[in-house]
């Protein structure tokens, strides 16, 4: 089992939008690896959004219980991130998407929780695939 658990916006849209077509496997991921998870700002941002003000409540409850924590400080990671979203400009590479990479190359024992498939075509310190969980 990988000791640090990263999720995306997608994962925690799914976990959390009981409508969502991934909800069922995120929820099943969720129990099987129990928090504290890690994710970025960008990420954050993506998921107030995408769950609008009906998912404020659900989202606040996992920051304020430290089931999700802020661990990534883009001040000392803009150049990489940067350099990251130029390389994918094809594909493109969002912010949180960029910082997640970069999560994964500064943790030890990483894994991305995530439903977007780019996460498939990233790579982590140029040539190692990012490890993920994703949905079938």
């Amino acid at each position: 089992m990988a000791q640090n658990v990263i999720v995306d916006a997608g994962f925690l849209v799914a976990l959390l939008a009981e409508r969502d077509s991934h909800h069922e496997w995120a929820v099943r991921q969720a129990r099987g690896f129990p928090p504290s998870w890690s994710t970025c700002e960008a990420a954050l941002s993506e998921v107030f959004h995408l769950l609008g003000s009906g998912g404020i409540p659900s989202l606040s409850a996992l920051l304020r219980r430290s089931v999700l924590t802020v661990a990534f400080d883009l001040v000392q990671n803009t150049e990489p991130v940067l350099n990251l979203m130029a390389k994918y400009s094809d594909v493109p590479m969002s912010l949180a998407d960029a910082c997640l990479v970069r999560m994964t190359e500064t943790f030890a024992d990483p894994v991305v929780f995530t439903t977007d498939a780019d996460f498939l075509v990233y790579r982590r310190h140029s040539r190692q695939v990012v490890p993920c969980v994703m949905p079938e």
